[in-house]
């Protein structure tokens, strides 16, 4: 092919290339995948301050509820609908998720997300009525379910693979922090200043995306072969021997070239069957687990349990922060799967731990019952926060290959959305059935998900991308 010969004359020439291309018997340069440069450091820091955003955005409507309500007289159902509408603009921000970040690039996408959370920010700080708080909810939720897909895709493209599990985890990370520090601060300061206060990391990303490289493997994929060879030197360090992995990339998006633009319905072709489910199978039992119905009615299943809330869902932060840190040191060490399962394994006992305290309680068998709710929503919490929480986002980052990794991590991302509506919208619903029963079926759902985990998830830890994705292709179209 006539273009194919003017990308080997593009790459085989590139100046880049030839200058880190190893001699024969020489061995100088360090490997490419050896340690974490400054660049790598800050491209990562500047990635996942929209994943605080994230948090902020999560942790908000809890500890403004009060101010809110006094200030500007809205009925509770009102206010219910100020909560729940940022996952709504999520989901819409997650269909196009995929989309924007092929077409505007990685940096471009983040930075495009930043200006509906900054607008939505100030929106509901100046509000004076329910409509401009639910403009500016819409508007935040569109901007995280954008920033829920295209961070962890971003710090998976540029870190190297000994080290791509713990940056990307950083991202969950980062995501209890500003949820936490929401909670924490938003009990000290009144909801207009709190809102101001989401704004900060926002600037902060918008700011830096102008200081970090572009992630290599969008710019190869757009033949910007020059521009993805000098993003890795950035990336590893000039004196990296980065020869190895730039002709991986190159390679493999070669291959890839030959493959006509992806659709939809692409998607479902045999070939990417195992990627898909483990995608989002991955994401379904996540949000089926029932961790939203946890995070956004603690209170409430404190209250209900007959504990302190105020106690319960601090010693809920107390927990989750340092388990989530345990869990992202631990993801280049332990490997994926056996991090995942003692997690999932974790969150098991914890709902069926709660699901026992309401029993005992409706059964009046046991007067200690309370603190057992406390016990299973700590457990939940912690074993989540130490894997489940950010490794469903971590191997959805790892296992698409390029030509449709936008609509795959579109497809995720929404149904990952989706579900957390699901469980939000229902869950006092269910809790009216039977709080003991909805807690029993969350644990069976955990339950499947070790069965799902054994059985279907890779093991990504040491691997590359390239090497991830051709072997998920292989077995699905094998099977």
């Amino acid at each position: 092919m006539e273009s194919g010969s003017m990308h080997d004359e593009v790459t085989n020439t590139s100046p880049l290339l030839s200058r880190s291309r190893p001699e024969s018997g020489g061995g100088e340069g360090r490997s490419s995948a050896d340690s974490a440069t400054a660049v790598l450091v800050l491209s990562t820091f500047v990635a996942v301050s929209g994943s605080y955003v994230f948090g902020c955005a999560v942790g908000y409507s809890s500890p403004a509820q009060s101010g809110i309500l006094d200030d500007l007289g809205l009925t509770l159902a009102e206010y219910s609908l100020f909560g729940s509408i940022s996952t709504i603009g999520a989901m819409i921000g997650a269909v196009v998720s995929g989309k924007i970040a092929d077409l505007l690039g990685r940096r471009g996408a983040m930075g495009f997300a930043e200006l509906f959370n900054i607008v939505g920010w100030i929106s509901i700080a100046f509000s004076k009525n329910a409509w401009w708080l639910d403009t500016g909810r819409l508007s935040t939720g569109f901007g995280i379910g954008l920033l829920s897909y295209v961070v962890p895709v971003y710090i998976a493209e540029i870190t190297p693979k000994n080290l791509r599990g713990v940056f990307t985890a950083v991202n969950q990370l980062m995501i209890c922090f500003g949820a936490s520090v929401m909670y924490l601060v938003g009990n000290l300061i009144t909801w207009r200043i709190l809102a101001l206060i989401g704004t900060i990391p926002c600037l902060i990303q918008l700011v830096g995306l102008f200081f970090i490289p572009e992630s290599p493997r969008w710019l190869a994929k757009i033949g910007q072969w020059d521009g993805s060879e000098a993003s890795l030197v950035r990336l590893r360090g000039k004196n990296a021997n980065i020869f190895e992995e730039a002709a991986e990339i190159r390679d493999y998006t070669r291959t890839l070239e030959q493959l006509k633009d992806s659709r939809l319905i692409d998607l479902f072709q045999r070939k990417y069957a195992h990627s898909l489910i483990v995608g989002v199978g991955l994401m379904v039992l996540q949000q089926f687990g029932g961790v939203n119905a946890i995070a956004y009615y603690a209170s409430a299943i404190f209250s209900s349990a007959g504990f302190s809330y105020r106690v319960g869902t601090t010693a809920m932060v107390i927990v989750q922060v340092p388990l989530t840190i345990i869990g992202t040191l631990l993801m280049d060490k332990s490997g994926r799967r056996p991090l995942l399962l003692v997690s999932v394994a974790g969150t098991c006992l914890g709902c069926f731990l709660i699901g026992l305290s309401y029993l005992l309680q409706d059964l009046k068998l046991w007067d200690s019952s309370p603190s057992l709710a406390l016990v299973g929503v700590l457990v939940f919490t912690g074993s989540f926060s130490l894997g489940m929480g950010g490794i469903p986002w971590v191997i959805m980052s790892e296992i698409f290959p390029i030509n449709v990794k936008g609509l795959a991590g579109s497809l995720v991302t929404v149904v990952n959305w989706f579900g957390s509506w699901i469980i939000t919208y229902s869950f006092n619903f269910l809790a009216q059935w039977s709080s003991a029963g909805t807690f029993f079926i969350f644990a069976t759902v955990c339950g499947l998900t070790i069965i799902f985990t054994i059985r279907l998830v890779p093991e990504t830890k040491g691997r590359t991308l390239e090497e991830i994705q051709a072997s998920m292709i292989s077995f699905g179209a094998a099977r």
